[in-house]
């Protein structure tokens, strides 16, 4: 599942027009693209972001209710996560080039389709085994889906509009967290799990008429050629990476199945590296990290989606398992989060605007970490209403700081650059959340060893404080950047200190 942590959000009209006056001069427009952009194609793109958002949020909930009916444990679904994240890394490295050699019209619409048809067969599991497969076809599906709308807005997209732009990209993706825990949770409790992977069945064929009817075709580009070898090193790297991450910590599957995939990953990404330095048209090209705002987004969001990525999986654990509650009861708790990140729609472009990217990324992330921390001080004696302040304004600062990153890394890619740049960001982001998820597990499985029980509220207390404090480490990377990284983008203006004496 592809948690949705999108950034990006829009202010009002006359805020946008502000902007625009102000980076007049800032950036040549993208070659092809309008003079501003056409709200409706980022609108219909978000179909993507909708289904999985909503399908990450709405499986969270849902997660003791399908342990149970499939015969597992919950912390033994960790491996249906892990499936998905290992589809994406290992298909999004391709996702531009599939979209340059068949059209990313035709490939989008067709990926949705796949996503649809995993959805189904996520329904109908009745196993372990068979939930992980279908999980595994969902995620081949979404590899082609996010990447892909936001290769197609960023081409269409003068960068002095590109804040704006990737906020009405993820509108609707917002609107998917909001609905999927209480819509989770309803269906779990009062029907069955299995209806909220078929709800994604009508949604999914919505979203292939809207393209077909409205989106514009796309010509087939003359795409690169692929790198065959490199495509191999990789999938076996990010599988190896992923999956091992994951299956350290889990009970179902001796330890050293997990310490071998690791290792195999680590010799693989090592062997890609060697493999891209000598290749001139390597899969995923290293050579975009000299850009150092597209670096520092890189490594700095990396570091955040480690406590970010953990959430979906451990506080509607914590909810149900700690707390007593059902799925219904625990979806219309932690659904605030969604509006808190819908909120900063109307705030996000003016803050940057106001105080520049490194100082709203500085700000925006510490608080993030410190309030995903402070759900360890959470007991089921809590206010319900304490609890869902804090996942609001958690919400509303993860959300402003999204949307940062997304617009700073793409702030000086040129357009040539722009499907390699998309790609490695998603990978890095399936990695990072991947890790996330192994870590809170493997915080869950050490601390229950320690006191030979089942899991209790100390178990995630301790996860969320490691999480958060992992997160809280992306700060550093954005004290390095200077006053006014990204100005031509953001608009900022820094005013300097007039020398006195």
């Amino acid at each position: 599942m592809a948690l949705a942590l999108a950034p990006e959000v829009r202010s009002a009209d006359a805020g946008v027009h502000t902007l625009l006056e102000r980076h007049r001069l800032s950036r040549a427009r993208v070659p092809g693209s309008r003079s501003s952009v056409n709200r409706l194609t980022p609108l219909i793109l978000a179909v993507a972001l909708f289904m999985e958002q909503m399908d990450s949020t709405v499986i969270a909930t849902s997660l003791p209710a399908i342990a149970a009916d499939i015969g597992t444990e919950p912390i033994a679904l960790k491996l249906a996560f892990t499936a998905y994240f290992v589809a994406l890394a290992i298909f999004i490295p391709v996702s531009g080039w599939m979209a340059d050699r068949w059209g990313a019209r035709n490939v989008f619409r067709g990926a949705i389709g796949v996503f649809v048809i995993g959805s189904l067969c996520c329904a109908f599991a009745d196993s372990l085994q068979t939930f992980v497969m279908s999980r595994f076809l969902q995620g081949i599906g979404a590899s082609m889906m996010t990447p892909i709308a936001r290769l197609l807005l960023i081409r269409a997209t003068p960068r002095n509009q590109l804040v704006g732009a990737m906020a009405w990209l993820t509108l609707p993706g917002l609107i998917g967290p909001l609905a999927g825990p209480p819509l989770g949770g309803f269906l779990t409790t009062y029907f069955s799990w299995h209806w909220i992977f078929i709800i994604n069945v009508p949604i999914g064929l919505i979203g292939i008429v809207l393209v077909t009817r409205f989106l514009p075709k796309t010509e087939a580009r003359l795409p690169r050629p692929i790198d065959f070898k490199g495509f191999l090193l990789a999938a076996i790297a990010f599988s190896g990476l992923i999956f091992g991450l994951s299956v350290v910590s889990l009970p179902a599957l001796p330890i050293m199945a997990g310490l071998g995939a690791l290792c195999a990953g680590v010799v693989a990404t090592i062997l890609y590296l060697r493999h891209a330095r000598r290749t001139e048209f390597p899969l995923l090209d290293p050579r975009v990290f000299r850009n150092r705002l597209f670096a520092s987004t890189v490594l700095g969001g990396s570091l955040f989606r480690i406590g970010i990525g953990a959430i979906p999986f451990l506080l509607p654990l914590m909810l149900q398992l700690g707390f007593g509650l059902n799925a219904f009861e625990s979806g219309m708790i932690t659904f605030v989060g969604a509006i808190g990140a819908l909120t900063s729609k109307f705030v996000a472009e003016r803050i940057y605007a106001r105080f520049g990217f490194r100082r709203v990324l500085i700000v925006a992330g510490l608080g993030s970490a410190l309030l995903i921390m402070a759900k360890a001080t959470f007991y089921p004696e809590t206010p319900i209403a304490l609890i869902m302040g804090v996942l609001l304004v958690g919400g509303l600062l993860r959300s402003i700081f999204f949307t940062g990153i997304n617009a700073l890394g793409y702030a000086d890619i040129e357009d040539t650059e722009a499907s390699q740049a998309t790609a490695i960001s998603a990978v890095s982001q399936q990695i990072s959340i991947a890790l996330g998820v192994a870590v809170a597990g493997s915080v869950l499985e050490l601390t229950t060893h320690m006191h030979a029980g089942g899991l209790g509220l100390v178990d995630f207390h301790v996860a969320f404080l490691v999480v958060g404090g992992l997160s809280a480490l992306a700060a550093l990377v954005y004290m390095r950047l200077p006053a006014d990284a990204g100005s031509a983008v953001s608009g900022h203006v820094v005013r300097k200190r007039k020398k006195t004496g």
